[in-house]
């Protein structure tokens, strides 16, 4: 499946915001052949390098041939793992076979399956969001690379991105946010991004019907996690990278991939450090809710464990249909299970049966934790000036649904908290609380490694001021690309300066552990007794339990 494409400029990085400055950005010409026509083109500042013996890198399954963008080599679309299809499809991953040629890495990999149908059918998101997909495929298991230099000897703290989109949705590039360009030049570091399998195809559970052999199905997804930081353990150091100083980091459903992926056995020596924005998790789905599901997926799909294999047949989009019909058929039993659908298993194999983070010394009891939420997640008035007006009885009316008796006194709460707050502005502090995010810290507060909190409140000045602090919007400024996600941030010298900080203080995590870098306040670590919450704005300050009043009115979690 295809999707219309930007002009190949902007896929490679140069939005229009970048268009203007990239010229003036000197190139390195490090493993380019020295010509004249070469030296010509340095010499007129020529930003792209692209040739047969330009940005050629060595993997464990043979070489690859990436490009030199604004002095920054970049690789797209790696295989780290092999087409999860037909006999693959619900096994763990598999190695890719080994290549003789040089392979070229010069565009983004496959999206894994996931529904695309409407994916764009709402202009103001479309536009804001500025959403990036291309083909669909199982065959999936692809990485992106962005490093200032290969096979140099250098040790560059790596940071592996973890896209969003819940369980279920998602690539590497879904934003422009996500480009790991400006941040590996600004930082000296090695940036990866990756696609693994998603939804119904990474997060089945089939081992209640197939047995041994289905095994891994329920935690697919999360598996292919594991066997890229098995990529960048053995590969990174041919990109510049330090294999023993690896950051993992997402948001949203990424950030709960972070919690999970650090709980996991076989993460253990992959992962130094993790940062989690606007999701975090602390437990999977109960195993025998997953292997119910399971077993009303393969009735949907007419088969039973002695011909379950079929379903390895079926296409992956027929597969999804099949999957989610018997989801929602499973909607009505009871289960007992507090998290539903497909997503990672707590099957105490791969992922743990009990809470992460509630073993002194488990682990990813030696892993700093960052964590950030954003204040208005889930704000409601972005495209819907008419809710910009409403009045505290209609922000209690607009929370019953999820609040029931208690709303009344829970927006009252939030009020009192918050009292310079309008009552559109206190639903979305409602709606987008930060509950989980503190039961999170509290849980790794437990452990040896320390755990730094921080809430972004700083607002756009887009859609007449209605977008605030919402759900995605802290990602480029921790990637220092508020210019190229200038549908989020209005680009200029506003968001650039506060980017400037959070980028340094991500930085300064990735290689010690602590993020203070003197960009920002002092930012202490995070206790349950004082909430130390680093509260990122214009003016950032530190701010003990901020939101603790309104936060203590909502029912316990």
């Amino acid at each position: 499946m295809k999707n219309n494409r930007r002009d190949f400029l902007q896929k490679i990085g140069l939005g229009t915001a970048g268009l203007g400055i990239a010229a003036t950005i000197p190139v390195s010409t490090a493993n380019a052949s020295t010509n004249s026509k070469n030296e010509t083109a340095a010499d007129d500042n020529q930003y792209l390098q692209i040739g047969d013996d330009i940005a050629i890198a060595q993997t464990s399954f043979g070489k690859v041939q990436g490009y030199i963008l604004n002095g920054v080599y970049t690789y797209l679309g790696i295989p780290y793992g092999a087409d999860t299809s037909g006999k693959n499809r619900f096994m763990a991953p598999q190695k890719p076979a080994p290549w003789t040629d040089v392979k070229p890495a010069l565009w983004w990999g496959n999206t894994a399956p996931q529904i695309m149908d409407k994916r764009y059918a709402s202009p103001h998101y479309s536009f804001a969001d500025h959403w990036n997909y291309d083909d669909v495929s199982e065959d999936c298991l692809r990485l992106n690379v962005w490093t200032n230099g290969i096979a140099d000897g250098k040790k560059r703290p790596v940071m592996v991105w973890l896209h969003g989109g819940g369980f279920t949705n998602g690539n590497a590039i879904e934003q422009d946010g996500y480009h790991g360009e400006n941040f590996s030049k600004k930082g000296e570091v090695v940036f990866v991004s990756i696609n693994h399998r998603l939804g119904p195809i990474g997060y089945t559970d089939f081992s209640g019907v197939g047995g041994d052999k289905y095994s891994a199905s329920g935690n697919a997804g999360m598996l292919d996690i594991i066997a890229s930081l098995h990529w960048v353990r053995d590969n990174i150091a041919n990109f510049g990278g330090d294999p023993s100083n690896v950051t993992i980091m997402g948001q949203s459903g990424g950030g709960a991939k972070v919690t999970a992926t650090m709980a996991m056995p076989a993460a253990k020596g992959l992962v130094h450090k993790g940062v989690a924005l606007s999701g975090s998790m602390l437990k999977g789905i109960d195993p025998t809710y997953s292997k119910k599901l399971g077993e009303y997926v393969m009735k949907e799909a007419g088969l039973t464990p002695a011909t379950l294999d079929k379903i390895q047949e079926i296409s992956w989009r027929e597969y999804l249909d099949i999957a989610n019909r018997a989801a929602e058929k499973m909607r009505t039993e009871s289960t007992g299970s507090s998290r539903t659908g497909f997503a990672p298993v707590a099957d105490g194999v791969h992922l743990p049966a009990g809470e992460f983070f509630s073993d002194p010394s488990g682990v990813e009891s030696t892993i700093p934790l960052m964590i950030c939420t954003t204040f208005h997640e889930w704000n409601p008035t972005r495209t819907s000036p008419e809710l910009d007006s409403i009045d505290l009885a209609g922000v209690v009316e607009k929370l019953k649904p999820r609040f029931g008796a208690d709303t009344e006194k829970i927006v009252n709460a939030y009020q009192a908290n918050f009292p310079e707050m309008r009552p559109s502005e206190i639903w979305a502090l409602v709606a987008s609380n930060r509950q989980n995010a503190i039961k999170a810290a509290n849980a790794k507060a437990g452990q040896k490694a320390p755990v730094y909190l921080a809430w972004f409140g700083w607002e756009p000045q887009l859609y007449n001021g209605r977008m605030k602090a919402f759900h995605c919007i802290d990602i480029c400024f921790w990637f220092d690309n508020t210019d190229r996600m200038y549908t989020h941030t209005g680009g200029g010298s506003r968001p650039r300066k506060l980017a400037e900080k959070m980028s340094s203080s991500l930085l300064a995590f990735m290689k010690t552990g602590d993020p203070n870098s003197g960009a920002l306040p002092k930012w202490p670590v995070y206790t349950p007794a004082k909430g130390e919450t680093m509260v990122l704005n214009d003016t950032s300050e530190l701010k003990n339990d901020p939101d603790k009043m309104g936060r203590e009115s909502l029912p316990i979690v």
